[in-house]
């Protein structure tokens, strides 16, 4: 299968989930954006080693970096390799003597720990044709719809059962114009649990 290289582009408080937030990463050298849902501790973690701040106790992230580099094991890449129901599921591909292992992952925790190796991250083209939110540049000029109405009317899934997938397909298009990349990723998973 074809890897498809990512990075990330955003992480913002949710403001539908109460504690959540959403990880945005981008296809290096395209237009996609994969957005995923993480916890808030996770979140802090990503964050605070992105920011290059450093906490006055190690967090589970660092702990676990400092323990590969004590017995010196190479974080070589982290995979998202499957999405069901909506959950991404990761890997951490660690090498040591020559000697290569997957270990099984949240996929926060394996970003978490990606960026402390400064590793790349993968996903298969499958996933980000299927999840993925393709950034629409050239419809810059189109006024966008109100992203808070229909984030109220979301929660109403009588109101989104009524709305049509052409309905759906226009406001995915104005939360990406709006990078309201959470509110993105649920209009997108509403079409695909219809179309497929």
């Amino acid at each position: 299968m074809e890897k498809v290289k990512l990075e990330i582009v955003g992480l913002s408080y949710s403001q539908t989930q109460s504690g959540a937030y959403a990880l945005v990463l981008a296809e290096v050298g395209g237009k996609r954006r994969l957005p995923i849902i993480i916890g808030g501790f996770e979140a802090q973690a990503i964050a605070i080693e992105l920011e290059k701040m450093v906490p006055t106790r190690p967090l589970t992230h660092d702990l676990f970096k400092s323990f590969a580099t004590s017995f010196t094991i190479i974080i070589k890449e982290i995979i998202i390799y499957k999405l069901v129901e909506g959950i991404f599921y990761a890997k951490i591909v660690c090498e040591k003597d020559g000697f290569s292992t997957e270990i099984d992952a949240r996929t926060s925790d394996a970003v978490a720990i990606g960026v402390r190796f400064i590793c790349p991250i993968y996903t298969f083209e499958n996933i980000i044709s299927s999840a993925g939110i393709l950034l629409d540049e050239t419809d810059e000029t189109e006024e966008p719809l109100n992203i808070l109405d229909f984030e109220d009317e979301l929660e109403s899934t009588e109101i989104v059962e009524k709305k049509s997938i052409q309905d759906l397909e226009d406001e995915l298009q104005a939360a990406i114009d709006n990078e309201d990349y959470e509110l993105a990723s649920k209009l997108r998973d509403e079409i695909n649990k219809r179309t497929s």
